[in-house]
């Protein structure tokens, strides 16, 4: 599953305030040496960039890699969001970064970036890691540490997030907002929960924690996985009679991740089947995904995201080849957990891609409704269609004041990337704190 700037010190002269920070130079409270000074082949923009690498454990010598770009315009007012992808094991510099809702995506031959003119950083200054330890550039000298799971992932976010906030110190009291995708519905509830432990026990600094989104998540197998050949048969793609073998010799009620040895062969076989009939890709196109694989596999492109400090030996992929993640993780059940967020008084949005077969929105949408139901929250928004440039852009339902499902119309499993303009008008309500429009009429400002 899925789910510019050199360093030089005569940039003073040019009116840059330079200063002394616990041993590292600093530009306007950002860190000089994690400057990007100018992507190759990027074309010319007026927000800056940053990347490299924050330690979470040095003894371990475990560290994760960021990738932080301020908002287009007004960067100083504007809120900050990171994303995570999913996997789990896959990048969020290749995925949301560079795929879906970052400011470039890979050019046609793979040595150079064109504009995404619908990316979230119209909205909010944005920041993406990849997590854990063995994504990406992410690395450990403790090969030990590229066995691991959703508890110790949550806790390598917290100590980055920390830490990253200290080389980025003006940005502290920004809201925070925490965004990703698909098994980012494990990723993401649990950095929030740690977050939120965190702020309980500290009696100094703070997460200014605004909201939490998470696009087809990840959140229970008993309702996410039975949805998933649901969506086959209701859109065609198998037979009535393979979908209900499925049903009958199937139990998901006690589904494990992944299909358990213990599933009936009848159950297993009929799997098998649908999967080879569907042959469903949860993907991007086939290009941008070569595209992409070889950009970053260019020296000088590392070279300019400060990346790959320690020569890895192996390239850079979407998805990791050297973590062994915990697929038992995959069983729990992250329903407490959102309960958690939102007794918190932390606003929580889901929403749905309806052309999803990955995680489909039925099982997503049953979900957010017995939360609702376990919280007694009682409908504040009923279930219908929101708004995009005159056309439905999707369809929403809202539970008290805090938590919102929404679908967007038209998008798949990765849904900035299907659907650009549906998805960055949905992100910006969201950290703008606007209900999604239910009517046609265009809004005066």
């Amino acid at each position: 599953m899925q789910m510019g700037f050199h360093h030089p010190l005569f940039l003073i002269a040019f009116g840059f305030i330079i200063i002394l920070n616990i041993g590292n130079i600093n530009v306007n409270g950002h860190p000089i040496e994690d400057l990007v000074e100018n992507l190759p082949g990027q074309p010319k923009v007026g927000f800056r960039q940053y990347a490299g690498y924050v330690d979470v454990d040095e003894k371990a010598g475990r560290s994760l890699f960021y990738y932080f770009v301020e908002a287009e315009k007004d960067a100083d007012k504007l809120p900050l969001t990171l994303w995570l992808n999913g996997g789990p094991g896959c990048s969020s510099i290749g995925g949301g970064a560079f795929t879906e809702l970052g400011p470039f995506f890979p050019r046609g031959d793979g040595r150079g970036l064109r504009r995404n003119t619908k990316s979230w950083n119209k909205a909010s200054n944005l920041l993406f890691i990849e997590s854990p330890a063995g994504v990406g550039w992410s690395y450990s000298n403790t090969s030990s540490d590229y066995t691991c799971g959703d508890d110790p992932t949550a806790k390598d976010m917290l100590t980055f997030m920390l830490r990253w906030y200290e080389k980025f110190s003006e940005l502290k009291s920004k809201p925070l907002f925490l965004t990703g995708e698909s098994y980012a519905g494990h990723y993401i509830p649990q950095l929030a929960n740690v977050i939120l432990d965190y702020n309980k026990q500290s009696k100094d600094f703070k997460f200014n924690l605004k909201g939490v989104a998470i696009g087809n998540p990840l959140l229970r197998l008993d309702r996410d996985v039975p949805a998933v050949y649901e969506y086959y048969w209701s859109h065609g793609m198998i037979s009535d009679e393979l979908y209900l073998r499925i049903k009958e010799h199937c139990n998901f009620d006690d589904y494990e991740f992944p299909v358990p040895h213990n599933e009936p062969i009848s159950c297993n076989q009929a799997i098998d089947e649908a999967y080879k009939v569907t042959k469903m890709s949860v993907g991007v196109d086939v290009c941008m995904t070569s595209e992409r694989y070889f950009y970053f596999n260019l020296p000088e492109v590392q070279k300019a995201l400060h990346a790959n400090r320690t020569n890895l030996p192996y390239e850079w992929t979407m998805c990791s080849d050297v973590l062994n993640y915990s697929q038992s993780d995959g069983d729990t059940d992250m329903l407490p957990s959102l309960k958690n967020i939102i007794q918190h008084d932390v606003p929580l949005w889901i929403f749905s891609g309806d052309q999803d077969s990955v995680v489909p929105l039925i099982g997503s949408r049953t979900l957010v409704r017995e939360l609702a139901n376990d919280l007694k929250m009682k409908t504040t928004v009923a279930y219908g269609a929101w708004f995009h440039k005159g056309q439905v852009g999707g369809w929403q339902i809202e539970y008290g004041d805090k938590l919102t499902f929404a679908t967007v119309r038209g998008a798949a499993h990765m849904v900035p990337y299907a659907q650009p303009s549906r998805a960055l008008h949905l992100f910006s309500s969201f950290v703008h704190g606007r209900r999604l429009p239910n009517t046609t009429r265009i809004p005066i400002s």
